[in-house]
């Protein structure tokens, strides 16, 4: 854990989680697909697959502005190629246990990714379908906007600034922040060091969760 930056000391509502990169890591297949589709388009892959990552697929393609190219349709194109690709997902250390006992009314993964590929990674990554789930499909605006956050808060029942969210990528920070819920930054699939000034950890092995009787949450990292 970044040892200048503690973990909150508050109680919590309901614990948010982004999906790839924060409970799984699915870096590896999505640059394959990824990869292969910057190709076809001339594109420098090198150059353009750090910023896959956090994001709706359709809003990376729009964002590029390819001439003659729908970009919800290679959206679509690209979901598919990913459903078939889900060789070396695994979760991130430690995520099974840390989600396996949550009150089913406390927690919620928030993902760019469509609703039936976060459930096509999670199953590969041994990890449970969550109670509660928002996904592309639920928001006119992706990450780092932050609907997604918002939603989840709702659908959930509580406050947004009574959330702690658990995130990785500089989108879904940004979406977190501004929506105004706690962050603490997952770094288990970050190549090079970040800078945050949120809590980074790298994995949940070290992170444990309690509840008191209202049902309220707080993390702590033992020792």
């Amino acid at each position: 854990m970044n040892a200048t930056i503690p973990l909150p000391d508050r109680r919590f509502a309901a614990f948010l989680f982004d999906m790839d990169g924060t409970l799984l890591s699915s870096i590896a297949a999505a640059e394959r697909v990824w990869a292969a589709w910057a190709r076809r388009h001339g594109l420098d892959v090198a150059a353009f697959l750090p910023t896959i990552h956090g994001q709706r697929s359709v809003e990376t393609v729009r964002r590029l502005g390819l001439p003659g190219v729908d970009p919800q349709a290679e959206a679509d194109a690209i979901t598919r190629a990913e459903m078939d690709d889900v060789d070396g997902i695994a979760a991130i250390a430690g995520a099974a246990r840390f989600v396996a006992g949550l009150p089913a009314d406390r927690w919620a993964i928030v993902t760019s990714a469509p609703r039936d590929l976060a459930l096509r990674r999670l199953e590969a990554a041994g990890l449970p379908q969550p109670p509660l789930m928002v996904t592309a499909e639920d928001v006119e605006r992706g990450k780092p906007a932050p609907d997604c956050f918002l939603l989840a808060a709702r659908r959930l029942g509580v406050a947004i600034e009574d959330c702690l969210v658990f995130e990785d990528a500089p989108a879904g920070i940004a979406a977190a922040e501004a929506a105004g819920a706690s962050l603490v930054v997952i770094g288990a699939t970050h190549a090079h060091p970040m800078t945050t000034p949120h809590p980074l950890i790298r994995g949940y092995d070290t992170l444990r969760w309690g509840a008191d009787a209202q049902g309220t949450l707080h993390v702590r990292a033992p020792g």
